[in-house]
């Protein structure tokens, strides 16, 4: 695999302080459309501590109430089914099919370590959810159960959520939620009551006590999910952090049917993992009504703020994204003001077909499904129509200081349908695009599977990778279609010493039953940086390396180059040349100076693509 270890990358990154607030961009106010309604502010006390003695690990047994859960009718619901109908008619007459993935890159996800994750609790869909720590712990969720796991696949903690949450109040949880805060280095897992309707709808909010709340704990909270108080309940919950916030999304839905608005809930977050009273507000009036509103952190856990950037995309398609910047804390003068930003046209696609039975999975519509942050950028993805009612992953990079968007699509027409995705920041620096994609996939030839897929920081595909396939089609109902999302799970280990990226997908039993799989995912080569035709061979002597050292290197052509040091998780030491590099062979002399003893990497860069690294050992 080609790293992206750009040398202008990692100045970047070592120009970055870790607890250094990044930013946001500048946004034009000149192309400001509106601004949403800010309630006053409230303030929560904690409903105590949760701790965590679990049934026996060994057989993770779960007494739950079996749930199906019925989707809210979506804005233009009956047009979004009848547009899907007319595409399923399209895709069994269409002639073109395509059988192999249009891969214009080198890199091939790979799976590392990899286990059964949150099983089967009568559930569909499973919702799941993951989150993994600097320190190797994994906290993963599904309806209705949460799991603690290390990296090792080795289970710490397992157990249905309304047992593990304790309150009367709470029996049908639904749609969980994990992230981890990096800058606390901490968990934050969020799921609601799910009764449908508004007399007992809740937002439970967790903060871990520790980094490891198998044996810490955590610290509990419940809101309202009618803050309106217009018989209205919460649903398909979205969560982010910044640097001091909380902030958590939801569609709100009246009790007489129907969608009423999107919502935004804005909670500072310090008291949380200290058990201490959280003040809060929300927003509503949101312009340009957004349906599934996407809070998105920073891609790599470093602190950026104040406030956050949310996205929306339109469920029954469009040609526009609606760009959302909440501009400030609570703390200060914040107003969450609405962009419009031009896109690509996109829209629904037909169902999906499953392999031994005609039970159609729904793929559902076009909202936003996941997204962060990241030197400038906002990536999100979602799903939509890529040909005759075929439906393909939709990845976007929307650019926020010039209001712009690109976006490209990922998928086989003909052959199967590609859903769900869930996108996390595979980049080697915070300049770095790269990107690791999780999603369904399922067709006629094939039961449903999970799989990856990387795209670089040029906006090219690599193939994509099974991370776990089925046993069996999926159904619970008997009913023509079955549900097939709503959410996938990918999450960044950051401090890992080349990028590691955690994914939590559905996948079908011999049971016709939805289980979800835990993976790591890494890539082809993730302790290597591969050659391009520039160079021939590389020297470096003596080595270990006492006080001087000598590079010797052939070019095929005059070019420019880069010779840097980078230590063992390849941030930049040293830049030791910059300049041009002649044809044949090239030798270079250089002190050892300051550099600690240890084991480091030389690498040379040419036009900004490695074309060697080494090796080197500083002796003592």
């Amino acid at each position: 695999m080609k790293k992206k270890l750009l040398s202008t990358f990692l100045l970047t990154l070592l120009g970055l302080s870790l607890f250094a607030q990044e930013q946001k961009g500048i946004l034009d106010l000149s192309k400001k459309i509106g601004s949403a309604t800010k309630s006053q502010m409230f303030t929560l006390q904690c409903l105590g501590e949760i701790s965590t003695p679990t049934a026996d690990l060994k057989w993770k047994p779960i007494l739950a109430r079996k749930y199906i859960a019925l989707e809210p009718k979506v804005p233009n619901f009956e047009m979004i089914e009848e547009m899907k109908i007319e595409k399923l008619k399209q895709k069994k007459i269409s002639n073109k099919k395509i059988n192999q993935e249009l891969s214009t890159q080198s890199v091939l996800p790979v799976m590392g370590t990899n286990f059964l994750g949150n099983i089967n609790s009568g559930s569909s869909p499973m919702d799941n959810s993951i989150a993994v720590s600097n320190g190797g712990v994994i906290v993963s969720v599904a309806n209705t159960t949460l799991e603690i796991d290390d990296i090792s696949g080795n289970n710490l903690y397992y157990n249905d959520i309304p047992t593990f949450f304790n309150d009367p109040n709470i029996v049908n949880t639904c749609d969980p939620v994990v992230l981890y805060d990096k800058l606390t280095d901490k968990f934050i897992f969020f799921f609601q009551e799910c009764s449908g309707n508004s007399a007992n709808s809740y937002l439970c909010i967790c903060f871990s006590k520790t980094n490891n709340p198998a044996t810490g704990g955590w610290w509990k909270y419940k809101l309202t999910g009618n803050p309106l108080n217009d018989n209205s309940w919460f649903d398909y919950p979205k969560m982010a952090v910044s640097n001091n916030e909380l902030y958590i999304t939801g569609n709100l839905f009246y009790d007489a049917g129907g969608f009423n608005q999107a919502i935004l809930y804005q909670i500072p977050k310090a008291a949380g993992y200290v058990g201490g009273n959280l003040n809060w507000q929300y927003w509503n009036n949101i312009p340009g009504s957004p349906f599934t509103l996407l809070p998105v952190g920073n891609g790599q856990g470093l602190s950026y703020g104040p406030g956050c950037y949310l996205v929306s995309t339109q469920s029954s398609g469009a040609s526009t994204i609606n760009l959302y910047d909440l501009t400030d804390d609570m703390a200060g003068s914040p107003a969450l003001n609405y962009y419009s930003v031009s896109t690509t046209a996109y829209s629904p696609a037909a169902n999906s077909s499953q392999l031994g039975t005609a039970c159609l999975l729904d793929n559902g519509d076009c909202r936003t499904l996941s997204g962060f942050y990241l030197n400038g950028i906002i990536h999100f993805v979602f799903h939509s129509d890529i040909g005759n009612g075929w439906n393909g992953v939709n990845y976007n990079r929307l650019t926020v200081n010039n209001t712009t968007n690109q976006s490209v699509t990922f998928g086989l027409v003909g052959s199967f349908d590609y859903s769900y995705p869930s996108v996390s920041s595979y980049a080697t620096s915070p300049t770095d695009k790269s990107v690791m994609i999780e999603f369904g996939r399922s067709g006629s030839s094939i039961y449903p599977e999970v799989r990856v897929v990387n795209c670089d920081n040029s906006m090219n595909w690599s193939a994509s990778t099974l991370v776990k396939s089925s046993s069996s089609f999926v159904s619970y109902t008997n009913a023509a279609t079955e549900r097939w999302g709503d959410y996938s799970g990918a999450a960044r280990k950051h401090n890992s010493p080349t990028p590691s990226v955690w994914v939590n997908g559905m996948f079908g039993t011999s049971s016709n039953k939805w289980d979800t799989w835990i993976g790591e995912i890494h890539d082809n080569a993730p302790n290597e940086i591969t050659e391009n035709q520039t160079t021939v061979d590389l020297k470096v002597f003596p080595n270990p390396i006492v006080e001087t050292f000598t590079v010797e290197f052939s070019l095929f052509e005059n070019t420019n180059v880069e010779i840097s040091v980078f230590d063992i998780s390849f941030k930049m030491v040293k830049v030791l040349y910059k300049g041009r590099g002649l044809k044949g062979e090239n030798v270079f002399s250089f002190n050892k100076a300051n550099l600690s003893p240890g084991t480091y990497f030389l690498i040379i860069n040419n036009n900004s693509k490695t074309i060697k690294n080494e090796k080197i050992i500083i002796a003592n």
